[in-house]
């Protein structure tokens, strides 16, 4: 069987940090090459070192970061990354927090982390869902304000029927796109 080839990644923030502590992690599990993005926050996934170590990857070879963190902030998006890597015969390793899917142990951790994830993700959802219920019990609008007032509507629906002025120009005066302007006076009626 060929070796593995460990690839790394590291990532700092702001141009203030420096990547030594991660490239000297990263070298010493021996990482034949290691990508970096200097100065990026981790919330976006569309970093070029990022991209770059992506599409270098091959089936057997293996993803390494220092820390989680490294490689991204939201978590779902961290295990659907990983995910990806999976279905390409990549695996995964974070030095720091011990995650290593080409071990048993590792694959179970991340199949804990991807749960908790899942978890995390529905307490949301049903805790939205009932704010918002409280919030409409309690007589509260839910969702965007109205693009415009009654008054407004009527007014626009003078214009356009009765003085013949074009959707454009009405919608213009209230600050709003045509399709806008058409979609509250149909719901009008």
């Amino acid at each position: 069987m060929v070796p593995m080839r460990r690839i790394g990644y590291a990532r700092v923030s702001t141009s203030e940090q420096n990547l030594d502590l991660q490239r000297s992690a990263l070298l010493a599990a021996g990482c034949v090459e290691i990508h970096a993005d200097h100065g990026i926050s981790g919330a976006d996934f569309e970093r070029p070192g990022l991209l770059n170590v992506l599409g270098s990857l091959e089936p057997g070879d293996m993803l390494v970061v220092w820390r989680l963190d490294r490689l991204g902030r939201s978590l779902v998006d961290l295990i659907k990354l990983v995910t990806d890597l999976g279905a390409r015969r990549v695996e995964f390793h974070s030095l720091t927090e011990a995650i290593d899917t080409s071990s048993s142990g590792g694959r179970l951790l991340f199949h804990l982390l991807a749960a908790m994830a899942e978890f995390e993700r529905s307490l949301i959802s049903e805790r939205t869902r009932a704010g918002m219920d409280a919030a409409r019990a309690r007589g509260s609008r839910i969702g965007r304000r109205p693009a415009t007032t009654v008054a407004q509507r009527e007014a626009a629906r003078v214009a356009i029927e009765q003085d013949q002025v074009p959707v454009e120009d009405v919608a213009a005066e209230y600050g709003i796109h045509p399709r806008t302007l058409l979609r509250v006076l149909r719901s009008d009626r």
